[in-house]
């Protein structure tokens, strides 16, 4: 009777997390929205970013690259890391002048449906801040980063 229960006990087990698993499934409006704007992309990682939310992870030309789509299929922004040599000067010039002495750890580029923004993760001595610039150099976000918040 207690094997009859152990196993009773794992098939249950296995069941609820095959559904739930089940229920993390990526919509198929993502997944064809996904095909129509990157169709030469094979392989991908998904990861449900909320309950509206899905972001893909793949490489295009060697480049990695993360998008993300609501369930409905709604592309919301692609972006991808970048040299600090591929910033406009403009841009770089903004960020110059509004953080002086500041170090860049890390740049991305942000495409969305309103536009190409950079971003940007800077460092100056305990002081860590993301900072967000269009391509016009205007600066659209600042906030400081805590230390134990860093993504690795």
């Amino acid at each position: 009777m207690k094997t009859l229960k152990v196993i009773l006990g794992a098939f249950l087990t296995i069941s609820l997390l095959a559904f739930i698993k089940a229920g993390d499934k990526v919509p198929e409006k993502v997944r064809q929205a996904f095909t129509k704007k990157f169709p030469t992309v094979n392989k991908v990682k998904w990861e449900k970013e909320n309950e509206r939310e899905w972001e893909a992870e793949f490489k295009l030309n060697k480049v990695e690259y993360s998008a993300n789509f609501l369930v409905d299929g709604t592309w919301q922004e692609t972006e991808h890391e970048i040299d600090e040599t591929e910033v406009p000067q403009q841009v770089n010039a903004a960020l110059i002048s509004a953080f002086p002495g500041y170090e860049v750890e890390e740049v991305e580029i942000s495409e969305s449906y309103t536009g190409i923004v950079y971003e940007f993760e800077i460092e100056k001595g305990e002081s860590d801040m993301e900072v967000t610039i269009d391509a016009a150099g205007k600066i659209i976000k600042k906030e400081s980063i805590e230390k134990d918040e860093e993504k690795d």
